[in-house]
């Protein structure tokens, strides 16, 4: 006849295996619960895209009539009818371009890009931006706030829009800059594609 040996568990081992089960337990649950979707970043979508043309025409000493764009402040070895140096490096700009939809500088304005850039860069071609685009058609109202670095070289370049008004009241995006047309340093026209990622 065979002897049932009845073995105990120490109550050491019994704490383990029951913290192992509570543990097993715990990740199944999360497991579970968590879709694989809840843990991938979640892809924004623009709430909107604009693209808009804005052409600036820079006062070169004989054509006050026709310039939209001035230089207010140049190094002592630069003046304020020629680019300083090279990289234009230490003059300030300002601006008061028209807006249109398309790249033709004598299609309807719908608005004016109003503001400023500085060339900050000895070593290379680069300016700082700060600007906004002023609407005035039917189409739009109010205006939208721009402000980032340009590297002019690059073929595209990203700044900010940190706000708006009326119809872009408090928006926020990214804007993609490229140069559409450049004329020596009378004239150059910039492509404006806008992705606002919030809209009131």
């Amino acid at each position: 006849m065979k002897q049932h040996v009845h073995r105990t568990i120490e109550p050491k081992q019994l704490s383990k295996r029951l913290i192992s089960a509570l543990f097993l337990l715990l990740l199944i649950t999360v497991g579970s619960s968590a879709s694989p979707t809840h843990w991938r970043k979640r892809v924004r979508e623009p709430c909107k895209k604009l693209v808009l043309y804005f052409h600036d025409i820079i006062y070169n000493g004989h054509n006050a009539k026709n310039a939209t764009s001035a230089i207010v402040g140049a190094p002592s070895w630069g003046n304020k009818t020629i680019l300083a140096g090279q990289n234009h490096f230490g003059d300030v700009v300002v601006f008061d371009d028209p807006i249109t939809l398309d790249n033709n500088l004598h299609s309807p304005p719908v608005g004016r890009a109003q503001g400023f850039y500085i060339y900050d860069k000895k070593e290379i071609f680069t300016s700082w931006l700060a600007f906004s685009f002023v609407f005035n058609s039917t189409q739009h109202k109010g205006s939208i706030n721009f402000a980032g670095a340009d590297p002019l070289m690059n073929k595209t370049r990203d700044i900010s829009v940190i706000g708006g008004t009326g119809d872009f009241f408090m928006t926020r995006g990214v804007a993609t800059l490229s140069t559409d047309a450049f004329e020596g340093e009378v004239y150059f026209r910039l492509r404006v594609d806008m992705n606002l990622y919030e809209c009131w």
